[in-house]
């Protein structure tokens, strides 16, 4: 047990751990100290300063992310001095800021505006130099503009630590420098998986998805001669309500779909359809592996971020990835196919558009894998902070929107189609399958084993008398750690599922953001929130397994035969690319089309 040390905040005595910052120390009695660079036990490195507090005694300010608190301290958080060095850094942080707030993707949520607000900075007593750094927007998922870079250090901090890819750096030196991959490559030039994560913790509008596909979604709606369906990733119903002021976790599926459907989307459709088709392919692929013994483990391939992720670091485990597609791009290939036949649709008229909590799916859909028949199978992807954007841009308030049900055929999912968008629900939703296809019995509840933390977590089922062993893993560190002992030969598993990002898409790079202080307020890990509400919406379905889907029975019976026929490997099954770590991806600047 550690040692406890008592100190005083500003008046109050307070008994934290021994080696507490003074931050953390004057949170735990509820005094904000304001940050920008601060991540609790990822980026505590007091880059910013605009933590700066008084220790009575010390010579000069402290930060209070990385100042350690001692027995019998006084802390002082508020004092004229603090106040006023800490108005002196924003001021200064915003000397050579771009003004252009209210044009600026992150207004009204910028930590730096915030605290400029805060500390009542009308004007500016400090003129910088404004760096003039171009603007990256070659990739089709990330945008970065450098101008409004502050070194906070987070997404350099995140991509090393969390993600473990480490494309970021500072680039230049004193008023120059700024945040970007090494000697400012474009994004498109690096191994970034796209995850994301980067643009969560960015304090400013310095990083940001890619948003033209915004346009060609008002565009196509617009557009007579184009029939326009939606379909919406299984995340999205415990997320979007965020950005309309309802409580973290809380489940708007009908609305979404009112919603959508005001919007003027011909038909909106459910993704977690898409999600219940993947579950019957890559259960199909899983039990062939098995009886075969060959390219175990099985990797789930569902998540784009982590597919190129393999794609630039574990070439020798390209074999093991399932062939299935995500069911962003099952669905999409069903939308011009399937779905084209039974409306009696011209498929080249058919517009699709996918809203997802990811950024790596706008890059997973222009990959030339995902074409179905000459066309793209998905032409326009919305993170759920775009469709936000939309559904305000036209007025609608989903609070109080009815609830409202998917169209037919293909918006009726399975409970294990929903919780695909949890960590843990893809290997869950396969497994209630391949359990029954195998004993012909249900499976019971999953009961995991944790492995150094929730975001590794593995499983034991015996079926048949064998003794099948299983790994769930979140975030791609942990993934890293994860597969390094699987080359080592240290661990061996039968199916893993791989997600990019902490929690898995319920922690997207797509998803609603917060800002790290009002989390701090909230006293709430979103991920965890968003997952229960999945899979209470799991509990609610009627039928809790994909192949008990009666449209996706009449899918298989009317249309593909049986999982991994010849029309489900042409529509639904892929390949990988061997990439680069480092290497110049070809783009076409005149057309300004990228080819990857």
């Amino acid at each position: 047990m550690k040692k406890m040390v008592s100190l005083e905040i500003d008046g109050h005595r307070v008994e934290v751990e021994e080696g507490t910052t003074i931050l953390e120390a004057a949170r735990k009695i509820g005094i904000d100290i304001p940050t920008l660079c601060y991540l609790k036990d990822i980026n505590v490195e007091g880059a910013c300063r605009v933590c700066l507090v008084e220790v009575e005694g010390e010579p000069g300010l402290k930060a209070s992310c990385i100042y350690e608190i001692k027995e019998g301290m006084k802390v002082k958080t508020a004092t004229p001095r603090v106040i006023k060095a800490r108005k002196q850094i924003i001021e200064l942080l915003l000397s050579d800021h771009p003004f252009d707030c209210l044009t600026c993707i992150a207004n009204q949520n910028c930590e730096l505006q915030s605290l400029a607000k805060e500390y009542d900075i009308r004007g500016l007593q400090y003129r910088g130099e404004r760096r003039r750094i171009p603007i990256d927007d070659l990739s089709p998922s990330i945008v970065r503009e450098p101008e409004k870079c502050i070194l906070c250090r987070r997404c350099i901090t995140v991509c090393k630590k969390v993600v473990t890819a480490g494309i970021y750096d500072i680039n230049e030196r004193g008023f120059h420098s700024f945040a970007a991959p090494a000697m400012n490559d474009s994004q498109i030039d690096t191994p970034c998986t796209y995850c994301g994560q980067c643009i969560l913790v960015c304090p400013t509008g310095a990083l940001h998805e890619q948003r033209q596909d915004t346009e060609m979604v008002w565009e196509a709606l617009a557009d007579p001669d184009k029939h326009v369906i939606i379909q919406t990733a299984p995340s999205i119903r415990a997320t979007l309500g965020e950005m309309f002021g309802m409580p973290i976790g809380s489940l708007v599926t009908g609305k979404v779909v009112a919603a959508l459907k005001r919007l003027g989307f011909d038909k909106v459709f459910d993704d977690c359809f898409g999600a219940d088709v993947v579950v019957m392919e890559e259960g199909a692929e899983f039990i062939h592996r098995l009886k075969e013994g060959q390219r175990l483990p099985q990797f789930t391939s569902c998540c784009p971020g982590w597919v190129k992720f393999a794609e630039n670091y574990y070439h020798e485990l390209l074999p093991h990835l399932s062939t299935v597609r995500s069911p962003q791009q099952v669905f999409g290939a069903l939308s011009k196919t399937y779905y084209a036949e039974q409306a009696g649709i011209d498929p080249e008229k058919i517009f699709c558009i996918s809203t997802m909590p990811c950024i790596a799916k706008k890059f997973e859909a222009r990959r030339p894998e995902m074409v179905v028949n000459g066309m793209r199978a998905v032409d326009a992807v919305l993170t759920t902070r775009e469709l936000g954007q939309i559904i305000k841009q036209a007025g609608l308030d989903l609070k109080n929107l009815p609830d409202e049900e998917y169209d037919e055929p293909m918006g009726y999912a399975s409970g294990a189609g929903v919780i695909f968008g949890a960590g843990g629900g893809v290997m869950e939703a396969t497994l209630r399958t391949v359990y029954e296809k195998l004993t012909g019995e249900k499976m019971k509840p999953i009961q995991y084993k944790s492995i150094r933390s929730d975001s590794y977590r593995e499983l034991e089922i015996e079926i048949n008398g064998e003794l099948l062993r299983f790994a769930v893993v979140r975030g791609l560190g942990n993934a890293r750690h994860l597969l390094d002992r699987i080359l080592k030969g240290e661990v061996e598993y039968h199916l893993v599922e791989i997600m990019a990002c902490p929690g898995g898409c319920v922690g997207g790079g797509g998803q609603p953001i917060y800002s790290h202080k009002d989390r701090w307020y909230m006293q709430v890990d979103a991920g965890n929130h968003r997952g229960n509400a999945l899979f209470k919406a799991d509990e609610a379905k009627e039928i809790h397994t994909a192949h008990e889907n009666p449209w996706i029975q009449k899918l298989y019976r009317e249309y593909l035969g049986e999982p991994m026929s010849e029309r489900s490997r042409q529509l639904f099954h892929t390949t990988y690319t061997k990439r680069p770590m480092y290497g110049r991806m070809r783009h076409n600047l005149e057309e300004k089309q990228l080819v990857y």
